[in-house]
C-alpha cells in the first residue's frame, strides 16, 4: 500500500460514521438502505460516506440483480493493520530498551549505595 492509499484510507476512517459503516460491513455485505437504517441521515448522505470509503479502497459495490450491495475489502484493512503493527512493534521495542536502561541504571545506583 503506497503512502497516498494509506493516507486516503486513514482519512476515510477518521470519520466516526464511516468507521461504524466499516464495522457493520464486517458482518457481511449490505445495501445503502440497510446501512442507512440506524442513522438519522438521508440515503444520499450515507451514499456519500460510502463513496469516500470506496475512493479509499475500503469498500466496493457490485450489482446483484436489483441490489447493489456494499462489500468491505478486508485485505485493505489487513494492510492498515500491518502498517500499524509494524510501527507499534518498533515503539514497543524502543520502550523496552528504555526500560532496560532505566532498570540497569537503577540497579547500579542501588549497588553503589550498598556499604
Amino acid at each position: 500500500m503506497d503512502d497516498d492509499s494509506l493516507s486516503r484510507a486513514f482519512a476515510a476512517l477518521s470519520d466516526p460514521t464511516r468507521r461504524d459503516l466499516v464495522s457493520r460491513l464486517t458482518l457481511g455485505d449490505a445495501t445503502v438502505g440497510e446501512l442507512a437504517a440506524p442513522y438519522d441521515m438521508s440515503l444520499q448522505a450515507v451514499s456519500k460516506h460510502i463513496t469516500v470509503l470506496a475512493a479509499a479502497g475500503l469498500v466496493t459495490r457490485r450489482r446483484d440483480a436489483q441490489r447493489r450491495p456494499v462489500h468491505l475489502d478486508a485485505e485493505v484493512l489487513g494492510e492498515l493493520t500491518r502498517w500499524i503493527d509494524r510501527h507499534r512493534l518498533a515503539a514497543e521495542a524502543r520502550m523496552s530498551r528504555l526500560d532496560d536502561i532505566l532498570h540497569d541504571s537503577s540497579s547500579a545506583d542501588t549497588t553503589e549505595r550498598t556499604p
